[in-house]
């Protein structure tokens, strides 16, 4: 497996821990449909949350959130729409994009982005 696939494991399971941490309940990891992929599915407060996690090591190539771009974020939307189609009982959906960066001998760094939208 090369390293950037190691990478996006590691901050997936340090996203998963964060999002507890911050009272979210972990429904589904890397929920996936036909060739579209959601990281993690959680709920907090009867919201369904589509959380896209984006892991780097520094700043070299920009920050990791600004790896999701408008392609991404529609085929997020895609398997969501799926899912939503499997369980329609969610009301109230929300899309976020988690970032973790590693940078030198530093404790990794979250930005939580919520309620993203096109």
């Amino acid at each position: 497996m090369a390293s950037h696939n190691d990478l996006g494991k590691i901050g997936e399971a340090l996203g998963k821990t964060f999002l507890e941490e911050q009272s979210y309940k972990i429904l589904h990891l890397n929920w996936k449909h036909s060739y579209y992929e959601i990281d993690i599915i959680a709920s907090k407060e009867d919201v369904l949350h589509f959380i896209e996690v984006k892991t780097r090591r520094g700043q070299r190539f920009g920050l990791p959130e600004e790896s999701v771009d408008e392609k991404k974020i529609e085929k997020i939307m895609k398997a969501a729409e799926e899912f939503l189609f499997l369980f329609p009982a969610w009301t109230k959906i929300q899309y976020d994009v988690l970032s973790i960066l590693f940078d030198m001998n530093k404790t990794p760094e979250f930005f939580f982005i919520e309620d993203i939208y096109l």
